[in-house]
């Protein structure tokens, strides 16, 4: 069944709900990894009567295997595979790329309006073209030339506020790119602050250090961006490469999602239970545009909702005090 359409004109909880559980039922029948985790549990998901009691499969099983709601997995149009520096990368086979551009699109939109009227700067490597991060900003940049989008070299710096005719500007950065860049081009802060009243500027850090430099608190690395690009507010994007839809905080860490994706938290004793706002535990997902892939993934983040709406993301789980993590993931699966 083609659920792209659906996915994208979301407009309540009920459209959400309903949706939800007709892609569920695809996926029992057609993910064959899902369903033999599902088997594996002993779980009859014809009983399931909640959306929450919806099983998650954990996201390391994108590591082992190739995640199709498809009796073929070897019709793809593009793999993403995860930028950790050490062991097994993750890798997401992409069956429909006008899915995650869709979404790319959407997403953004849902949250800050038409693209066309934005320049988009990119501080970010582009040596990686198997990055999900990197193709959803070259997509912005490419839809937006005209308005003078591109990634920054850091070393081959031009000033961004040069053209005096540039309203909106939104910069995404790595953490690590966005320190790097500072510390090579402090001098530069002088003009920031004589720019600051003629430009709206977004700054948009989307992810940590990737293992480039040391990590630090989100709160520090707010305050060293705000200050060199004299700005209130530092926004942020959670993806990743197993998902194709994104969530934005627009201050303070506060992260939103669109219409078609919505976050549980799990409690870390037993990851089959969700629990309530303001309580620390992993983050589970729904993002119905996977629907070619699995919809439904337990990460390996830290988190709590601060109501229906919102939710923080608090770092990684440290997987040797956590009991129940072991419980989600049977091996002996064959890829």
């Amino acid at each position: 069944m083609n659920f792209k359409e659906k996915i994208f004109s979301i407009l309540s909880n009920k459209e959400f709900d309903n949706l939800t559980w007709n892609i569920f039922h695809d996926q029992i029948k057609n993910n064959i990894t899902y369903k033999n985790y599902l088997q594996f549990l002993e779980i009859n998901p014809f009983e399931i009567k909640n959306i929450s009691e919806i099983p998650f499969l954990p996201i390391s099983f994108f590591k082992t295997h190739r995640i199709f709601s498809s009796r073929t997995t070897d019709d793809y149009d593009i793999i993403f595979t995860s930028s950790g520096t050490t062991g097994i990368k993750s890798k997401h086979y992409v069956k429909n790329l006008n899915i995650y551009i869709d979404s790319i699109r959407n997403s953004f939109e849902f949250f800050y309006g038409p693209i066309e009227k934005f320049k988009f700067l990119g501080f970010i490597p582009t040596n990686r073209k198997d990055s999900s991060l990197i193709y959803m900003i070259k997509y912005l940049i490419q839809q937006t030339h005209k308005n003078g989008s591109h990634f920054i070299p850091y070393h081959n710096y031009k000033d961004i506020f040069s053209n005096q005719n540039d309203k909106n500007i939104f910069i995404f950065g790595l953490s690590f790119f966005l320190l790097d860049f500072i510390e090579k081009n402090n001098h530069l802060q002088q003009n920031m602050q004589k720019n600051e009243s003629k430009n709206k500027v977004i700054i948009m850090e989307t992810g940590g250090m990737k293992g480039k430099r040391k990590e630090i608190i989100r709160e520090e690395l707010h305050d060293i961006l705000k200050k060199f690009f004299c700005v209130k507010e530092i926004h942020s994007e959670y993806g990743m490469t197993e998902l194709l839809s994104q969530a934005y905080a627009k201050k303070n860490g506060k992260f939103q999602c669109p219409p078609w994706m919505k976050v549980y938290i799990r409690d870390p004793e037993d990851p089959f239970i969700h629990i309530n706002n303001n309580k620390i535990g992993g983050i589970d997902i729904i993002d119905l545009s996977n629907y070619l892939s699995c919809p439904f993934i337990s990460t390996e983040d830290l988190g709590k909702k601060i109501n229906d709406n919102e939710f923080e993301v608090l770092g990684r789980m440290d997987f040797s005090d956590i009991r129940g993590c072991n419980l989600m993931t049977p091996h002996f699966l064959e890829c």
